[in-house]
């Protein structure tokens, strides 16, 4: 793996840890990313996914009291059983999903244009939903029902996992769709957030999984450092954005996230048309 290869699996480890628990779109800016570095191919679409471990650790690493409590309990406490239950319920809509239209949506939809387009949308939908969820102040009841992910219910699970769904859509974002839907749902903004990312796990661990699987004859053992050092950087980036998320909705709203989105999209369909920029599809 020569200098200037090593650099570009870097920033996209980089990119991947930063963007992955924002509602910005980790998968967006990898496509954008990856053809702005000019990096094609099957193999590096395999590690857009796989690297997404590297951030789950980080979460993993962030919460490991909660989990190994959650993990202790599950034969003697109903509250941890009833956790494990919801994240598994929340799970479901989007492995089903992805599993019988993956293939359709990466070939039609893993493309710069149509990725901007669900960057605009999105951060419409974002600004919506903060307006009719005035105010930042996570103790405000009159907005939220449920302000503990250990008070959700079963169905209150399904109805984010259906909205985890729509992420399957390149540029939607994972992270935005389950906080946002969450919110509309009743929980509150933190609530929400938390529960997003332990639904990361089980979501990007099976992906992970299942890329790795599917790809077993395209890779060989001289793939481990650039899938490696992309993981690594992913850990890293992912471990300092998450712990300043949690900072930031303590006394912020979503509308900055909405509003980047919202030129950053624009920004990737004005360059396609002029053709400043030539983004590979």
């Amino acid at each position: 793996m020569d200098i200037l290869f090593a650099a570009k699996i870097l920033i996209m480890g980089i990119v991947e840890g930063l963007t992955e628990f924002l509602p910005i779109s980790s998968t967006g800016h990898l496509i954008l990313t990856g053809s702005l570095l000019n990096l094609p191919g099957e193999k590096i679409k395999v590690f857009e996914i796989v690297i997404q471990a590297g951030a789950i650790f980080a979460v993993c690493w962030e919460y490991r009291q909660k989990i190994a409590s959650v993990i202790a309990g599950l034969g003697s406490q109903s509250s941890a059983r009833k956790f494990a239950v919801n994240l598994f319920v929340a799970f479901l809509p989007a492995a089903v999903l992805g599993l019988l239209f993956s293939k359709k949506i990466k070939a039609v939809l893993f493309a710069p244009v149509p990725v901007a387009l669900a960057f605009i949308i999105g951060g419409m939908i974002i600004l919506l939903v903060e307006r009719k969820h005035k105010g930042v102040d996570e103790h405000d009841i009159g907005h939220a029902r449920i302000h503990s992910i250990d008070d959700m219910s079963m169905l209150d699970a399904l109805k984010i996992g259906a909205a985890q769904s729509f992420a399957l859509i390149p540029g939607t974002s994972r992270s935005g769709a389950t906080i946002i839907g969450g919110m509309l749902f009743g929980l509150s903004r933190k609530a929400a957030t938390e529960f997003s990312f332990f639904l990361a796990i089980p979501t990007l661990l099976g992906a992970t999984v299942y890329s790795l699987y599917k790809a077993r004859e395209e890779l060989s053992a001289a793939d481990i450092p650039m899938f490696g050092l992309g993981t690594i950087a992913a850990f890293v980036s992912a471990f300092f954005c998450v712990r300043w998320l949690l900072r930031y909705i303590s006394s912020h709203n979503f509308n900055a996230f909405a509003w980047y989105r919202i030129a950053f999209g624009l920004m990737i369909l004005v360059t396609a048309y002029t053709g400043t920029i030539v983004w590979a599809d």
